[in-house]
């Protein structure tokens, strides 16, 4: 009987466990920066680190955050204007919470896409990887889902 309580307790415990904000906390004038590769053209890939920044966003809340999502390599392909319709949508639902999004000419190059195929709205980086160290440089946290 003892054990049964000692592991209600735990589990009771662990389920109302909240994460706890480092210092300085989360705020308008101290937002999380945040920066996001974008590198793979699976659909599935791409929609699971749109809901990555989705959710990251509403725990911090999107006044709180500045959020960076590099496109690169097959990634890129997720920023085109006749790309995948779902995609895109939930790429210009995030631009509308300021999420930036950077494109890597180089991949560009590469593939051959030219700036009027990409959607409105775009940065643009000489090298996607480079973008990522840069901000992170800066003070950006690099978050891989």
């Amino acid at each position: 009987m003892k054990k049964i309580w000692i592991w209600l307790a735990c589990v009771f415990t662990f389920t109302v466990a909240e994460t706890e904000f480092a210092e300085p906390k989360p705020a308008i004038d101290n937002p999380r920066q945040l920066v996001f590769a974008l590198p793979g053209g699976e659909i599935e890939e791409i929609n699971r680190i749109l809901s990555t920044v989705n959710n990251v966003m509403k725990f911090y809340r999107p006044e709180n955050t500045e959020v960076v999502i590099v496109a690169y390599g097959q990634g890129l392909k997720s920023l085109l204007k006749k790309g995948d319709a779902d995609v895109r949508k939930r790429i210009e639902a995030l631009m509308t919470y300021d999420v930036e999004f950077i494109a890597c000419e180089n991949t560009m190059k590469t593939l051959k896409i030219e700036k009027k195929d990409l959607l409105d709205d775009l940065g643009f980086a000489t090298a996607g990887i480079v973008e990522i160290i840069e901000r992170q440089l800066q003070g950006y946290t690099y978050a891989q889902p």
